[in-house]
């Protein structure tokens, strides 16, 4: 009996390694209290056009202010030293100076282009944004607002592709990468130094694994610039969500992991936040119309050659997740779902089981499409 139950677990153990989406972790929905705070971070309510600052005090969610958008919010980014705040919306790119998670809008555009994809340089000097149009956009803006610098020309490359779902500047400031769809995802080499910070054209396209139904929905860097991260779906099955990993070369090379595409959890990972230390990476999923999760993955170094295990707890989520982001002391993942029920989701860091999530404050009190936090 007890080779027998031996070989049966090796049998197991052969096939879940054989599969990459075999073992999906168990969803949690347990609420822990918590008296830890965080610092400021930013959401988007898309029903009254606003951007709201909130911070956690003690466990408890708190308003700082809500402040008006010039039209219907679609993107949001903080400047890396929390000097300002930029918000994408249907008339047009608007920056707000930040002071203590109080904002100030600057009533003249940046562009008049409805990006639905931002994200600001490490060193606060370039805008990028696409809209769908089949460009990318570099623009110039103030190192302390945030507002046009005039005195520098926008720059753009072209896309491939109309269906433009993220972008991601690698910490190192050296690459960007956009989550094009179908058309799989595009590298570019980046100087900020440059009058031309793009260059001409993408040194490199991450094709879908599934090339008939696949889609580059989300994708992140990790904090030390070693990992690419793209959410797809389809990469698993043709209803399963894939996370895939990419050691970025010295030069911007790209080379997949061997244990990638795992399955991400869901149908479509549409928003993906490697830890602030770099030790996890965690996966926003949608499940259709239900209830979406967060699942986690380690991530483990060894001489370079870098792997990825899933945590054998995810937690539940609003329907459709679609933003994720760590405050600023390192305490919180912040989640907001464009479904509802909830809205918003914070969750704080297990202290007994490392890099799982406990859920502890749920809020619909905004119709949330977007969050962004204070940097670390």
């Amino acid at each position: 009996m007890r080779s027998l139950w031996v070989l049966t677990v090796l049998g197991m153990a052969a096939l879940m390694s054989g599969c990459a989406g075999f073992w999906d972790p168990i969803t949690s929905t347990t609420v822990t209290t918590t008296t830890l705070s965080s610092g400021y971070f930013y959401v988007l309510d898309t029903a009254t056009s606003q951007v709201i600052s909130y911070e956690i005090v003690s466990g408890t969610l708190t308003e700082i202010g809500s402040y008006a958008t010039p039209s219907s919010p679609l993107a949001i980014a903080v400047a890396p030293d929390d000097d300002f705040l930029i918000v994408s919306t249907t008339s047009g790119i608007y920056a707000y100076t930040i002071a203590d998670g109080i904002l100030t809008l600057n009533s003249t555009a940046i562009t008049s282009d409805p990006a639905v994809a931002i994200q600001i340089d490490r060193d606060s000097e370039w805008l990028l944004e696409a809209s769908g149009g089949g460009y990318l956009y570099a623009i110039p803006i103030a190192t302390s607002t945030g507002a046009f610098d005039s005195s520098r020309s926008t720059e753009q490359v072209t896309l491939t592709g109309s269906t433009i779902n993220q972008i991601a500047i690698s910490p190192n400031n050296k690459y960007v990468f956009v989550a094009r769809g179908t058309k799989g995802t595009a590298a570019f080499a980046f100087s900020a130094s440059s009058s031309s910070p793009l260059g001409t054209a993408a040194y490199a396209t991450v094709t879908p694994v599934d090339t008939s139904s696949g889609a580059a929905l989300s994708v992140a860097v990790d904090p030390s610039t070693r990992l690419l991260y793209i959410g797809e779906s389809a990469a698993i099955s043709s209803s399963g969500g894939g996370l895939r990993a990419f050691t970025i070369g010295s030069s911007g090379a790209l080379t997949e992991l061997s244990d990638s595409p795992m399955s991400s959890g869901g149908t479509g990972p549409h928003a993906i936040l490697p830890k602030s230390t770099g030790d996890y990476v965690y996966v926003a999923n949608w499940e259709g119309t239900s209830t979406g999760n967060i699942t986690g993955f380690s991530v483990s170094d060894s001489d370079s050659t870098y792997s990825l295990a899933k945590l054998s707890t995810a937690v539940a989520t609003g329907v459709e997740p679609l933003s994720l982001a760590e405050d600023s002391n390192a305490n919180f993942v912040l989640a907001v779902s464009v479904g509802g029920s909830p809205y918003f989701d914070a969750y704080f860091f297990d202290t007994t089981t490392d890099g799982e999530l406990d859920t502890t404050i749920t809020s619909s009190s905004f119709e949330g499409s977007a969050v962004a936090a204070q940097p670390y």
